[in-house]
C-alpha cells in the first residue's frame, strides 16, 4: 500500500512539474538577426527557464512540441491599436454605440488580433472602461486575447481630436468633463491623468493636434498648451504611467516632445528638427503606416467619409509613409503600431510590408515590433526576446521572416504565457 501511495506521489508530482519542450529547428535573434539551429526552449509555466542545444529528450509529463521545420519569434507587440472599435463607411454607421457592444466587439477583436500572432498590443483610446475590462478578462482566462496595455479614455482638449461631443448640437450633450477625458487647463489635466490611474490604465494617450477623422476641420493645429502638457507628463511620471502622443502637425509634435511625451504617434508632418528633437530627448515613434494608407485609398470612395474628414484624409494619408522613411534615415527610434480599428484587426502584419517597402531593412522591421516596443512599454525585462527569463510568449513562421518579409502574413503557431492558442500544422 505504502508503494502504491509513494508511485502515485511520484506520478502527481512529475505531471505538476511537467515542462513544454520546443524543439525548434530555426531560432531568430531578433536583438541582431541571427539565427540559431537546432535547439529546445524549456518552458515552466508561463516563462522562458533554459534554451539548450540539440533536441533535448522530454521526460514524463513533459509536452513536447516539434518546431523542427519553422522559424520561431518572439511574439509581435502592436503600440496603437483601437479593439474596441473599426471604422466603416459613412452610410453603415449607427448613430448609437452601446458600451456593451464595444466591449464584445473588442474581445472578438482581440482574439483575431492574438491569432495574426500579435501576443501583446497597447491599446490607445477607449468609448469607455472597454479594454481596461477586456484586460482583466484575458488575464482570467475569460477570454483570448493578446496582453493588454491600455491608456483607457482619451484625453483630449474642447473641440480637439477625441472630444466626443464633436459633430452634435449643443442641444444633445453636456459639456464633458476631464473625468471623461476633456480638459482646458493645467488643473484639468492633472484631474483626467489620476483619473485614468483610478480606472486602472497602463498609460495616458493624449490628442496633440487635430485629427484626420475627427468631425472637425483641422487634422494638423496644435490643441494643448505647453502648461496643459507638462501637467500632464509630469503627473503621469508620479503615477508611472507611459504618454502616447497622437499628433500630426510639427509644432503640436514640438510642444509634446519638449514635455517629455515618451511616443509620437503617426507623425505625419514631422520635419528635421522634430526628428534631431525626439533623437536628443529619446522620444520614439510609432508611424502607423497602414492606417496612412487605409485612410488615403478610402478618401477615394464617394460617401465613405463625411465631408470634413475627406480633405484631410486626402492630405494626410499619403504623407505618413515617406516621413517614415526620412524619420528611419534619420535614426529616430521606431515602435511598431498599426492603428488598427481604422483598419480590419487581424491584419495588423501588412504594417511590416509598409514598413519595408519605406525602405527599413526587414530586420530593423522585426525589431521594431519586439525590442523596441518591449522598451517603449518598459517590459523589455519580460518581452521581445526569446531567453531565460522571459515570457513564454513565442510564434512561428514557415520561412525566415529576415529574407521574406511576406511570411508574417501565415503565422502557424502562436503561444502567449506559455498557452498554445494555435497551431497550424
Amino acid at each position: 500500500m505504502k508503494k502504491i501511495t509513494l508511485l502515485f506521489v511520484i506520478l502527481i508530482s512529475n505531471l505538476i512539474h511537467a515542462d513544454t519542450l520546443l524543439h525548434v529547428g530555426n531560432l531568430l535573434n531578433t536583438e541582431d538577426g541571427d539565427i540559431s539551429k537546432a535547439v529546445t526552449i524549456h518552458i515552466k509555466g508561463n516563462k522562458i527557464y533554459e534554451i539548450t542545444k540539440g533536441y533535448a529528450v522530454a521526460n514524463q509529463g513533459d509536452e513536447v512540441i516539434n518546431l523542427k521545420d519553422y522559424y520561431v519569434s518572439p511574439g509581435f507587440m502592436d503600440m496603437h491599436v483601437h479593439l474596441a472599435q473599426e471604422y466603416v463607411p459613412k452610410a453603415e454607421r449607427e448613430i448609437k454605440v452601446e458600451p456593451e457592444f464595444r466591449a464584445l466587439f473588442a474581445a472578438n477583436a482581440a482574439s483575431k488580433t492574438l491569432l495574426a500572432g500579435f501576443t501583446s498590443v497597447r491599446n490607445l483610446g477607449d468609448g469607455g472602461m472597454e479594454t481596461i475590462s477586456l484586460k482583466k478578462a484575458i488575464d482570467q482566462g475569460l477570454v483570448i486575447g493578446p496582453r493588454i496595455f491600455t491608456s483607457g479614455k482619451t484625453i483630449a482638449t474642447t473641440g480637439g481630436h477625441g472630444d466626443p461631443t464633436n459633430g452634435m448640437s449643443k442641444d444633445n450633450y453636456v459639456p464633458p468633463s476631464p473625468e471623461e477625458g476633456v480638459i482646458d487647463s493645467p488643473e484639468d489635466a492633472i484631474k483626467a491623468v489620476r483619473q485614468r490611474y483610478k480606472d486602472g490604465t497602463d498609460g495616458i494617450k493624449i490628442t496633440a493636434t487635430g485629427g484626420v477623422l475627427s468631425v472637425a476641420k483641422s487634422g494638423e493645429n496644435p490643441q494643448f498648451t505647453d502648461a496643459e502638457l507638462n501637467a500632464i507628463v509630469s503627473t503621469a511620471n508620479d503615477y508611472g504611467l507611459w504618454t502616447a502622443a497622437h499628433a500630426h502637425g510639427k509644432e503640436g509634435m514640438k510642444r509634446a516632445v519638449l514635455a517629455g511625451i515618451n511616443s509620437i504617434e503617426h507623425g505625419t508632418f514631422m520635419d528635421q528638427e522634430v526628428m534631431q528633437l525626439m533623437k536628443e530627448k529619446g522620444t520614439y515613434y510609432v508611424p502607423t503606416i497602414m492606417a496612412g494608407d487605409w485612410v488615403a485609398e478610402k478618401a477615394k470612395i464617394p460617401n465613405f467619409f463625411p465631408e470634413l474628414v475627406r480633405p484631410k484624409a486626402e492630405k494626410i494619408g499619403p504623407q505618413i509613409q515617406s516621413t517614415f522613411a526620412e524619420a528611419y534615415k534619420a535614426g529616430v527610434k521606431i515602435a511598431f503600431g498599426t492603428d488598427s480599428g481604422v483598419s480590419a484587426h487581424g491584419d495588423n502584419w501588412q504594417e511590416f510590408i509598409l514598413m519595408t517597402s519605406a525602405g527599413m531593412s526587414n530586420k530593423d522591421a522585426l525589431r521594431s515590433a519586439t525590442i523596441e516596443t518591449a522598451k517603449l512599454l518598459r517590459v523589455e525585462d519580460q518581452l521581445g526576446q526569446i531567453k531565460p527569463g522571459m515570457l513564454a510568449d513565442i510564434i512561428a513562421f514557415q520561412k525566415n521572416p529576415i529574407e521574406d518579409i511576406s511570411t508574417v502574413e501565415n503565422v502557424l503557431f502562436v503561444m502567449k504565457d506559455g498557452v498554445i492558442h494555435k497551431q497550424d500544422f
